[in-house]
């Protein structure tokens, strides 16, 4: 799980020494925000693709076992998760709105790092389940519908990041 203080951790000289020129210090501390938010945002799409490697041993299972009719489902999870981690990839980098300015409300950052760690929790539960998935399990309909609910949470989840982030969301 990306941690953006890492970034303040591993500056190097050169740097600590342009930090003192007046104004650059805003710029980079915005360039670590918009670099922290990118990998959040990557870590959480490389980790849903990585857990479609479960839905596909579910689904070859499904189909070694004649439920040929529960491919739909399937399928259904498959374009949810396809779409969310597009969504992921595709956000511009950094939220123009909220990295833009030299000042940055703290609690609102706070706030933002505080919803992004649920959102890493909510997606490495999302996955687990996803890769462990077995066909002794509940009715295959009934696991679909399972997980659509899991990937509409996590994508209310990412809309109310950027409304948090664009000064939308409260």
């Amino acid at each position: 799980m990306p941690d953006p203080q890492s970034h303040a951790d591993n500056r190097g000289f050169v740097e600590s020494i342009l930090r003192k020129i007046p104004g650059f210090k805003g710029y980079l501390e915005k360039e670590y925000r918009r670099e922290s938010d990118y990998l959040a945002r990557t870590w959480m799409a490389d980790r849903l693709r990585q857990s479609k490697g479960g839905l596909d041993t579910y689904m070859r299972s499904l189909l070694d076992a004649g439920q040929i009719d529960a491919m739909a489902g399937c399928e259904r999870v498959r374009t949810r998760l396809d779409g969310l981690e597009n969504r992921l990839r595709a956000q511009v980098r950094g939220y123009s709105g909220f990295f833009d300015f030299v000042k940055v409300d703290e609690g609102l950052l706070d706030q933002v790092y505080q919803h992004d760690v649920g959102m890493f929790e909510d997606i490495e539960t999302l996955a687990g389940e996803l890769e462990s998935l077995h066909l002794k399990q509940e009715d295959p309909a009934a696991v679909a519908i399972g997980m659509v609910a899991r990937i509409d949470e996590v994508e209310r989840k990412f809309l109310k990041r950027g409304e948090m982030l664009t000064g939308v969301g409260e």
